[in-house]
């Protein structure tokens, strides 16, 4: 009897295994549709605050339908990922095509192509005296742009055209149910798991969507503010231009989404067009190229500095209440486990770990000494 018990606890365990591992391999071969459902999820998270506002809005004592708030929430959720899509690429087309910075190169021969030639004959002085180092790459350019096939770029071109349109259109429609009924998904998730467990899973489903609501519409703000703030000091001390500045500020603000990696980013990019629209289009203000980039970078530098200190205290304890060093761990882990995509999913992930042990596994011992907040957060369940 014994070892027929053992037997059929091996023959359970071999069963989930392979249950798993043909989950495993459905979720991969469908991981663009399990992209999608993730996008729309996170939309949804953005959305339903804004649902939840409208409706308290009431006409002779009624809310508009659910449908129409939800239509409604999303348009605003996708006009604003439009709108900085809007700001960020005429900023770049004009720099393009506004600056003189590639084909008058009579100031950079003067002043920047002069100073970078004759340092690197220092170094090197085999190159000879009249070594070009900006000629040189301006051929490699030539070349490269050369033996480029045009006909295979437009084909690529319209193939990432054509898969964009279907993944915005399938993101929008299934986040209009998600957002039109807010227990959809935990009632999707629900019905994967066990009766036993049906009502914690559900409640736990509910915590993380609250949970993560929080942190990405903090995330946005944080965003909002990094740009604001790098906008005036770009505008008012930069004297760049507000259309400029605007677009430059909204740029490191985007890429301020990636811990660690984006600001840095954000900051060498922003230094280098400014100084390509001081060179190019006459504007900023009227000194040293080096004072000129030293301003810029102490201007992104500040906002950094305020994003650190202020708006991200702010978003985390508020959002997901976790400290700052459980942040700082769980970057390091997802940062190397999975790079720049690990980090930026590495909170929300870490979200989810938090409700998870919280309400299942808060008896643990391991669990209580490291999380010790958690029974703050969620209501522990205490599983027989």
């Amino acid at each position: 009897m014994e070892n027929q018990s053992k037997v059929e606890k091996l023959a359970g365990y071999l069963i989930f295994l392979g249950v798993l591992a043909i989950v495993c391999v459905a979720c991969w071969y469908f991981r663009s549709v399990l992209v999608y459902v993730i996008l729309a999820f996170l939309v949804s998270l953005l959305s339903q605050p804004l649902m939840h506002l409208m409706r308290k809005v009431r006409i002779k004592g009624k809310s508009a339908p659910n449908w129409l708030l939800a239509v409604f929430s999303i348009a605003l959720v996708m006009a604003g990922l439009l709108l900085m899509v809007v700001l960020v690429i005429p900023v770049v087309v004009n720099i393009i095509n506004e600056a003189s910075f590639f084909s008058d190169m009579d100031i950079m021969d003067n002043n920047i192509s002069d100073t970078v030639n004759g340092w690197l004959i220092s170094l090197f002085p085999s190159l000879g005296k009249d070594y070009d180092a900006i000629g040189v790459v301006f051929d490699y350019l030539k070349g490269s742009v050369s033996s480029i096939s045009f006909t295979g770029i437009l084909g690529s071109v319209a193939s990432v055209v054509v898969n964009l349109a279907v993944g915005i259109f399938a993101v929008v429609f299934i986040s209009f149910f998600f957002v039109k009924d807010e227990k959809l998904f935990s009632k999707i998730i629900a019905a994967l798991v066990p009766d036993r467990i049906e009502a914690s899973v559900t409640e736990a489903i509910g915590d993380i969507e609250h949970l993560l609501s929080r942190y990405f519409i903090g995330l946005v703000f944080e965003m909002l503010g990094v740009a604001f703030f790098n906008f005036l000091g770009l505008w008012l001390i930069a004297r760049i231009g507000p259309t400029y500045a605007l677009g430059i500020a909204f740029i490191a603000g985007i890429l301020n989404i990636i811990p660690y990696v984006g600001p840095i980013i954000g900051e060498v990019l922003g230094v280098l067009l400014c100084l390509v629209l001081k060179y190019g289009a006459g504007v900023g203000l009227d000194v040293n190229i080096w004072i000129f980039a030293l301003i810029v970078l102490a201007i992104m530098l500040s906002v950094q500095l305020i994003d650190n200190f202020v708006l991200q205290p702010v978003i985390y304890s508020t959002s997901i209440q976790a400290t700052p060093l459980e942040i700082f761990i769980v970057m390091l882990i997802a940062g190397k486990i999975g790079g720049i995509v690990g980090m930026l999913a590495a909170i929300p992930a870490y979200t989810v770990v938090r409700v998870v042990a919280g309400r299942f596994f808060y008896n643990k011992k391991i669990v209580r000494r490291l999380m010790p907040d958690l029974e703050k957060e969620v209501q522990p369940i205490n599983n027989p």
